[in-house]
């Protein structure tokens, strides 16, 4: 079964940063191979409708038989909700929590972030998971696409 890889737009915009474009486009790779599945949230769509054409242009070169869309609901805003109770993020932040709690319920493989301050963050995440092993939910795994693709690196 191929790994499911939640990407938020950090990912995807990061494909034209100089500090992460050479993991991001790693990624997007396996994407477009069909090596993975990328999975994005309707709040990911949200927010990728107001980044630059090129980011855009560049996420719709994932072939459709390779990408997972997911909608956001009342059981994934209830448990961002409760991120944002339990001091894992402000709701300032929320669609952060969104972004986590999504991935949670969806059960993908691993949620991939280059937001340091509110995702791949050791505190936050330690956070997010108790909140949802409290919860009944299992402990997501949360990296960024360099920790996603190094292991890979050091099998060859």
């Amino acid at each position: 079964m191929k790994q499911r890889v939640y990407i938020d737009t950090s990912v995807i915009g990061g494909c034209f940063d100089k500090e992460f474009e050479e993991w991001s486009n790693r990624l997007f790779d396996d994407f477009k191979s069909g090596k993975r599945i990328a999975v994005i949230s309707d709040v990911t769509l949200d927010e990728l409708s107001d980044a630059p054409l090129r980011v855009q242009d560049n996420f719709n070169t994932i072939d459709g038989s390779f990408l997972e869309v997911i909608i956001s609901d009342s059981e994934s805003r209830k448990l961002a909700d409760l991120y944002v109770n339990e001091g894992a993020v402000s709701n300032k932040y929320y669609e952060d929590a969104l972004h986590i709690a999504i991935s949670t319920i969806n059960q993908v493989n691993v949620l991939a972030s280059w937001n340091f301050k509110h995702i791949v963050n050791l505190d936050r995440i330690r956070l997010y998971n108790a909140v949802n092993l409290k919860n009944g939910f299992p402990i997501l795994e949360i990296r960024t696409p360099r920790e996603i693709l190094k292991f890979e690196d050091d099998e060859n």
